[in-house]
């Protein structure tokens, strides 16, 4: 029997705890205080390296997940549904695919508002000017009203990776680097 991918099983549970969730703050009313607090997660992680890997790490047990958990959620004022969610979970013991979740939450949220949601990655943060040229950028090449997510990721030196639906723009120098360098190769 072949194993699993464990990028589409965590894709799998990620798309389902994040429907399940958007379902359940759109019956209550609360999808934007919901996507408020996953934001508010989301910078967290983004910051700290340290929960990161308690996130991704399958060492702690269920009971140290949700104790931290709880901890973390009151300490940055996340309530409601979305700490209620981040209960569920770490007891479930699935916390490793929460950056999964947040992801495919973002994109469920967007469709439903009409929106795309467009995934862009920079070698540092985006100001607020930066990222609403993006968003009229994409916009008139898609012809939707654009959101996006920016993951800051300095290991690509400088440019942007943008991800729309299944295209993807990589102008990024680390690209742009490699592919210089394999042209030099082909030249030598």
């Amino acid at each position: 029997m072949p194993v699993a991918d464990t990028s589409q099983l965590t894709s799998g549970v990620a798309e389902r705890y994040a429907s399940s969730l958007f379902e359940l703050a759109l019956e209550q009313g609360a999808v934007d205080s919901v996507t408020a607090d996953l934001d508010r997660f989301q910078a967290m992680l983004d910051e700290s390296a340290d929960l990161k890997r308690f996130v991704a790490s399958p060492v702690f047990s269920a009971e140290d997940q949700l104790k931290a958990i709880v901890a973390i959620s009151e300490k940055a004022g996340i309530g409601g549904f979305f700490a209620n969610f981040l209960k569920v979970v770490a007891r479930n013991r699935r916390l490793f695919a929460l950056p999964g979740m947040i992801k495919a939450f973002r994109i469920i949220a967007a469709n439903h508002r009409g929106e795309i949601s467009a995934e862009v990655t920079s070698a540092h943060a985006l100001s607020q000017a930066q990222e609403t040229e993006l968003k009229v950028a994409l916009k008139s090449v898609t012809g939707k009203d654009v959101t996006i997510a920016v993951t800051v990721d300095p290991s690509i030196l400088g440019g942007l990776i943008v991800k729309v639906g299944s295209r993807q723009i990589d102008t990024s120098l680390r690209t742009k680097l490699s592919t210089l360098k394999l042209a030099l190769k082909e030249v030598g």
